[in-house]
């Protein structure tokens, strides 16, 4: 019996080859630690990033061949009168608590003591020194506008990218970066640039829309710099509006987020709001730890701090006093009714991007993902649940012809995933191991 003809839209097309060129010398595929802003915020004595050689030849033994950080360009290589602060910036974190302990210390990403001061630009020459000698290429993009300022002890980097006016902050970051890939380029490590992004996450960064401005930017820096892979990245690209994004990105470098289950918890506790009248409310207050002292009792960092980085008081009092056992439980208990429509979501999500990015003939990157931000010490994205849920995000991604992609945003030397080691290298190996050109 024939096989009866139902519609093209029945044929299968092979969507596992990339969907755009990459420059010859980089690799075939990439498989990305996301190190942040952290490389620098945590390289104190008996910090995950005090031996920074040590750091990539770790990463490089669990098999990642590519690094992601916040380069700092605008600190580094902004004109704004920061170099002398550059050359000795004093991390703080978000300081001191009441008690003991710091603002953030159970929190992901800001669980940054300080207590010692970096050479910026040395400490980046450093980086790609040691990604030379372990075979890695970097992801240069900036945090600046979004968090990184906030890390350290003077307020003079914040307030200095602050004073660029709105309209003018693609074009003083399109300009940092061409300076600083020079700069790269005469310490010899052009080939080591995986890629550049004129910022994380425009979309969640105190810019304009990209639209606005960015993009004729990314094109100039392209223009300029035609060899490189030049973009800007997207927390929570337009999924079922991809055409709007601004024609010119030289890269599909977006972010996949599917929060479910854990985005119903933070609704239910309100925990990313701020000013909310009766904080911490009933639902939050029985997840705390016992000896959580009150929102007053714990104060909150300076003012400016806030002011430079895209989260509230109510996170950090949060997730500092959290009891990660409640919350997890909370979660797996409430999972089940998630579960399809996460796993539908990371799917539908990575595969708008890598279509998106095949019709517009560049190589796509998923540089963050794929559950969402939960306590320090929280298991859930660590556990049996989220390892499928990041499993099935890299698999999709391969199938769909993704360049670049991140096992899990928390999969780092500052984060409790690192400890997953042999996770980690059967995930890279399989990255690795698929069909690239």
């Amino acid at each position: 019996m024939a096989e009866r003809y139902l519609g093209s839209g029945t044929i299968e097309h092979d969507e596992r080859p990339l969907t755009g060129p990459v420059p010859a010398h980089l690799p075939p595929r990439l498989t990305i630690t996301l190190w942040d802003f952290s490389w620098y915020t945590q390289a104190g004595p008996g910090q995950p990033y005090e031996h920074i050689d040590a750091a990539v030849a770790d990463a490089a033994s669990l098999g990642y061949n590519a690094i992601r950080i916040c380069a700092a360009p605008l600190l580094l290589f902004g004109g704004l009168g920061l170099d002398d602060l550059a050359g000795e910036l004093e991390i703080e974190g978000l300081g001191a608590a009441p008690g003991g302990g710091f603002y953030g210390q159970r929190t992901r990403w800001y669980d940054t003591p300080g207590g010692f001061t970096v050479d910026v630009r040395a400490r980046l020459r450093e980086l790609f020194d040691a990604a030379a000698r372990h075979d890695m290429v970097v992801i240069l993009a900036s945090w600046e506008y979004q968090q990184s300022p906030a890390f350290a002890a003077s307020p003079r980097w914040f307030e200095a990218i602050d004073a660029v006016p709105l309209g003018e902050r693609y074009r003083v970051l399109a300009q940092a970066w061409d300076r600083m890939i020079d700069w790269l380029t005469e310490e010899g490590h052009r080939e080591r640039i995986a890629l550049v992004e004129l910022h994380n996450e425009v979309d969640f960064s105190i810019l304009p829309a990209l639209g606005e401005g960015g993009a004729h930017e990314v094109r100039w820096l392209r223009e300029r710099h035609p060899d490189l892979l030049v973009t800007a990245s997207y927390g929570k690209p337009p999924h079922l509006d991809m055409h709007s994004l601004p024609a010119g990105l030289g890269a599909a470098q977006f972010h996949v987020y599917s929060y479910g289950v854990l985005d119903a918890l933070q609704q239910r506790i309100d925990i990313r709001s701020e000013g909310s009248e009766g904080f911490p409310n009933a639902e939050l207050r029985a997840l705390l730890r016992d000896d959580a002292p009150s929102v007053a009792e714990y104060g909150r960092a300076a003012d400016w701090k806030f002011r430079a980085t895209v989260i509230t008081d109510q996170m950090v009092y949060g997730y500092d006093w959290i009891d990660p056992q409640r919350w997890d439980a909370w979660l797996i208990e409430h999972y089940p009714p998630y579960e399809h429509v996460m796993l539908r979501e990371i799917a539908s999500r990575t595969i708008a991007i890598a279509r998106w990015a095949r019709w517009q003939g560049v190589p796509a990157i998923v540089g963050e993902g794929w559950v969402g931000y939960t306590p320090l010490h929280g298991d859930f994205e660590e556990g049996e649940i989220g390892r499928a849920l990041a499993e099935h995000g890299v698999r999709t991604a391969l199938e769909h012809g993704v360049w670049g992609v991140v096992l899990c945003s928390n999969a780092a030397p500052h984060h409790p995933m690192w400890k997953l080691r042999d996770w980690q290298r059967a995930l890279n190996a399989e990255i690795l191991a698929a069909d690239a050109r």
